[in-house]
């Protein structure tokens, strides 16, 4: 007999010839396992990923909205638009990451910024996408060989929240320089300080990839009597600022015609981190990984090919997320070979459906089982009220206390009788109705057998 079948013969019919309430008991607990399970897969498993993404990036016109412009193009090749904000920089952009209310998903972010900002424990990384070589461009008859040098003089060093101020002051502090002393300090950034340098307004200028373009840092290489520090003391300056990695810029990276660089220079670059909030749907992650591995994947003047993006560099946790897809290489099966939003909604069913046949399927074989056993037992029970009765006849018995018994055992035959059983235990209860019979008879004083008693002797 079949699991449907089965399950149909329990089923209570217009014969009323099943306990209703025995059915209730039993496959009403089964169904509220399986909503149970049904939602806590619903509940675990995250729901359709958002077709809306927000990114903080730096200026108008600097290296990281740059970027977050491509990352927007392919983005919206799987359906998802990714909305570029513009900000002061890395400082800014995590402070946005650490405030739910400007509604940023993700963000680039300078290392080193965290140790002056206090961030939410719910940021991870995505992996370090880049270096973002500290260029620092200046006014000098001679090259200079120290920070040191540029005491007393006027520096750019970008506006508040940009991640080009953060490292500046750190370097300059490092060489005894501070803000509020004879050195003058700027916020200019970007063209304003390439202005600002070219119209001998300023000494010197701090630049990086989120407070300046391309062609700004050509422009200024170029230029007569402005120079680009180089940094004889990077290997100090990497063991003193962990963040810090010593980068050599190769001679004519600028300008292999003129050759600018002259020759090869010692630069230092902290690292940017693509932050994420860690509730971040997984296959968004997949595809942010993936967008960041075709714009940052390739060999560069200051990268080799696939050096970036980079699970092994980052400040804030890695998202264990990320972690699988730099294990795995490559998106899911379902994303690599479905559009998008299908692959989503195929995916999730998927966590509803997988329990359903593995756990719940294959326990409702137990359920005619478990109803079988709960009728047994209450037969059982019966049975059990009928060996105390008899046990009692063993002593003498007044009057009064037999007639007492007598109507004990006519209550357990009506309930016996009155109580809805599946034909299936019909045999069975007219079994132990004979056996009520037999206790009845000893009460009685009446030594016959029950009949039934006879026939499964002969069997």
């Amino acid at each position: 007999m079949g699991l449907h079948s089965k399950l149909s013969s329990l089923l209570p019919s217009k014969h009323g010839n099943v306990s209703v309430w025995a059915f209730v008991q039993t496959f009403v607990p089964a169904a509220l396992i399986c909503a149970v399970l049904v939602w806590a897969a619903l509940h675990f498993v995250h729901s359709a990923p958002p077709h809306t993404l927000t990114i903080s990036t730096g200026p108008k016109g600097s290296n990281f909205e740059t970027l977050a412009q491509r990352y927007s193009k392919i983005l919206a090749k799987n359906g998802i638009k990714l909305n570029v904000v513009t900000s002061a920089g890395s400082l800014e952009n995590l402070q946005r990451m650490s405030n739910p209310k400007s509604r940023v998903d993700i963000a680039l972010v300078q290392s080193g910024v965290t140790n002056n900002v206090d961030t939410e424990d719910d940021l991870e990384s995505l992996g370090g996408m880049f270096y973002q070589p500290l260029l620092i461009f200046y006014r000098s008859p001679k090259p200079l060989r120290r920070l040191s040098e540029l005491a007393e003089q006027r520096i750019a060093i970008g506006p508040e929240g940009s991640g080009t101020r953060f490292l500046a002051l750190a370097l300059l502090k490092a060489n005894g320089i501070e803000p509020g002393g004879i050195t003058a300090l700027t916020s200019l950034e970007g063209e304003a300080a390439r202005n600002a340098l070219l119209r001998k307004q300023v000494d010197a200028i701090f630049l990086t990839g989120d407070s300046a373009s391309t062609a700004t840092l050509r422009e200024l290489i170029h230029t007569d009597g402005i120079r680009l520090f180089e940094f004889p003391q990077a290997d100090a300056y990497v063991r003193r600022f962990a963040y810090l990695s010593k980068l050599t810029l190769p001679a004519g990276a600028f300008d292999l015609g003129e050759n600018l660089p002259p020759e090869n220079m010692s630069l230092l670059a902290p690292t940017v981190e693509l932050v994420a909030h860690s509730n971040l749907h997984p296959a968004l992650i997949d595809l942010l990984i993936e967008a960041a591995t075709q714009v940052h994947g390739r060999a560069s003047l200051l990268q080799t090919a696939g050096q970036f993006p980079n699970p092994s560099i980052h400040t804030f946790p890695l998202s264990s997320e990320a972690a699988r897809y730099y294990k795995e290489g490559d998106r899911s099966f379902i994303y690599r070979y479905l559009p998008f939003w299908l692959a989503s909604l195929v995916s999730r069913l998927l966590i509803v459906i997988v329990p359903l046949f593995v756990v719940i399927v294959p326990s409702l074989r137990y359920l005619p089982v478990l109803y079988r056993w709960r009728i047994d037992s209450r037969i059982h029970h019966r049975y059990g009220e009928l060996m105390e009765l008899e046990r009692q006849t063993l002593e003498p018995l007044s009057d009064e206390r037999r007639a007492q018994m007598l109507e004990r055992l006519a209550a357990i035959e009506k309930q016996v009788i009155s109580r809805k059983m599946p034909g299936s235990h019909a045999e069975q209860v007219y079994i132990l109705r004979e056996h009520i019979d037999f206790v009845r008879k000893k009460l009685t004083g009446d030594p016959s057998p029950p009949v039934h008693s006879h026939r499964s002797s002969a069997d």
